[in-house]
């Protein structure tokens, strides 16, 4: 069925105010959902609605959770999601975090006890757009051995950055840890599709090729094959949004593949940087421009963030399909 933009997120909203979200969380999750899906990342669009009411259902995220300010000092603080799901908290950390920059030209906002946060750098867009630079991370339940391990320990731990540009679109870097998002291992496992050698371990600490075998091990981290820095990238995203803020770590979160489980109490972090600080911001969008101009000197560059906003307007413009049996799995 194809729908507009708007009438996928007052759909969604629906889905998980019927599982217990209250009015605010269910607008809000249900718009970064839906603008995942414009941009084309399914694996942190449509179909996490299911999982989401499940786990509102179930317990596992209080939808009547309000995030609040909880610690402050100068450009750092720290925002309590209270085990809600993670977008309102995700929401008011930027909003803050923003605030503050302005002030002391940088700040760092931590969100602990919290959710799934969905695709990192959408989190960033108002960051852009007010003319800042932002940094963002997350932990998520563990899926990831350490350098040299077998069991998951780390979660995938994705990073992300905006920089804002003149007159065009922000450049956006969102990337996971793991060799790929896990995201599209629970794709190919929907659809019973193999996976590629490379993805993943089984339980056992076995590479494997079956998508249901590697929800049940762990993901390889980036450049697995070659060398620990992806391991060692994870721990550091690890450390930044836990012992910092005081969230869970990976391996004390159940998955969010399962229905069953605690409260992930995982965490997310926001830095702020007001340009005008440092170089100042005229010089600052110079420079930008500068080195996009040399990157687009050769054929095939394409800029980070490019594909995404092409099929986010053409979304705006034309609507989404959304399969009968998706829609039906939102009750």
């Amino acid at each position: 069925m194809r729908l507009t933009v708007s009438e996928v997120e007052a759909r969604v909203a629906a889905a998980l105010q019927a599982a217990g979200a209250a009015a605010a969380m269910a607008t809000s999750t249900a718009r970064a959902l839906v603008l995942a899906e414009a941009q084309g990342l399914g694996s942190h669009g449509l179909s996490r609605v299911a999982q989401y009411a499940t786990h509102l259902r179930n317990g596992r995220a209080d939808g009547q959770a309000v995030p609040r300010v909880v610690n402050r000092r100068g450009g750092a603080l720290r925002v309590d999601a209270g085990e809600g799901l993670a977008f309102p908290a995700c929401a008011l950390a930027v909003e803050e975090a923003i605030a503050a920059a302005r002030t002391h030209g940088v700040a760092f906002a931590g969100v602990t006890a919290s959710h799934h946060a969905g695709v990192i750098v959408d989190h960033l867009r108002a960051v852009a757009a007010a003319g800042m630079v932002g940094l963002g991370f997350a932990n998520s339940p563990a899926a990831m051995p350490a350098a040299g391990g077998r069991h998951a320990i780390f979660g995938t731990n994705p990073v992300a950055a905006i920089f804002p540009r003149r007159d065009a679109d922000p450049l956006m870097i969102d990337l996971s840890l793991s060799e790929v998002a896990r995201g599209k291992v629970m794709v190919a496992a929907k659809k019973g599709e193999p996976i590629p050698l490379g993805w993943a371990l089984d339980a056992q600490g076995d590479p494997t090729t079956d998508a249901q075998a590697a929800l049940a091990g762990s993901m390889l981290p980036l450049g697995a094959g070659s060398s620990p820095k992806g391991a060692m990238l994870a721990l550091t995203v690890e450390l930044l949004v836990t012992a910092l803020i005081g969230a869970h770590f990976g391996f004390e979160a159940s998955s969010f593949f399962v229905d069953e489980g605690n409260r992930p109490r995982i965490g997310q972090a926001f830095v702020v940087i007001d340009p005008g600080a440092l170089a100042g911001a005229d010089a600052f969008l110079d420079r930008v421009e500068v080195l996009v101009a040399e990157m687009l000197s050769d054929d095939g560059v394409r800029l980070p963030g490019a594909r995404r906003e092409a099929l986010r307007r053409r979304a705006l413009a034309e609507g989404l399909d959304v399969p009968d049996a998706l829609l039906a799995s939102w009750g």
